[in-house]
């Protein structure tokens, strides 16, 4: 997969809150394609030791679940993490990761928020406008929004809703578990986001290509130990001094 170049990467904090001002009205609202073949899901680590993040993509066939493909990447970090800016960190080694692919996956699932953000460009947008692919992400925590109560069963949900919108829902994957906080990316809404997450978190809290692909960056960061810090190429008001 090839993505588009709509912007530089060397910004500053205030040019990067810009970007996601400027591309947000590029995103496509319209519902996922019914039954993908094959969705991946991405995910990235970072190391507070090695100022390294890693960045793994895993491509799954539906329904069986199986899969069939993992790209991973490691690279020197080069964005600080910033709060409501995490995609100028790790969208770019995602892409690199995505561009490996000898598949080409219908839909893409990301540890991350899309419409669920401040400035409702979250990392699912970013990615998935670049990519110009369908895009959700799905988080583990809520960034943004208020929402009403999830009853236990598994598929209960509630919008999560920010100033009177709906930017995602709230969703129970598994009975008694911690919902997980669905939003739309790019070319995605909230209904067929929340039925895809259901369909690919059929035994664990996260959805199947989104869980591997933890899994992956784990492994990916066991393989670097040992190594020295990386270099860590600064951009325009970036100071590390507490690199996390």
């Amino acid at each position: 997969m090839k993505a588009r170049v709509l912007h530089p990467w060397r910004v500053s904090h205030a040019r990067a809150a810009g970007i996601q001002d400027a591309l947000r009205p590029r995103l496509v609202a319209a519902p996922l394609p019914k039954e993908p073949r094959l969705v991946a899901g991405a995910d990235v680590a970072y190391s507070r030791r090695t100022h390294r993040v890693y960045a793994a993509v895993v491509v799954v066939e539906l329904p069986s679940l199986e899969t069939v493909e993992s790209v991973g990447v490691t690279r020197a970090a080069t964005f600080p993490y910033i709060p409501g800016l995490l995609s100028f960190r790790e969208v770019p080694p995602l892409l690199q990761a995505f561009e490996r692919l000898s598949h080409a996956p219908e839909v893409l699932v990301f540890d991350g928020q899309g419409l669920a953000h401040p400035r409702r460009f979250g990392l699912a947008c970013h990615a998935g406008l670049l990519l110009d692919a369908p895009s959700i992400g799905c988080a583990k925590t809520r960034l943004v929004g208020e929402h009403g109560p999830v009853p236990d069963r598994r598929g209960a949900s509630a919008p999560l809703r920010v100033e009177g919108g709906t930017v995602g829902a709230v969703v129970r994957t598994r009975e008694r578990v911690k919902p997980v906080f669905v939003s739309p990316g790019h070319r995605a809404d909230t209904a067929s986001a929340v039925e895809l997450v259901l369909a690919l978190a059929a035994r664990y809290r996260l959805p199947e290509p989104q869980r591997r692909a933890h899994h992956a960056t784990v492994a990916l960061h066991e393989q670097d130990r040992g190594r020295p810090p990386a270099r860590v190429r600064t951009y325009p008001d970036f100071v590390p001094k507490h690199p996390r």
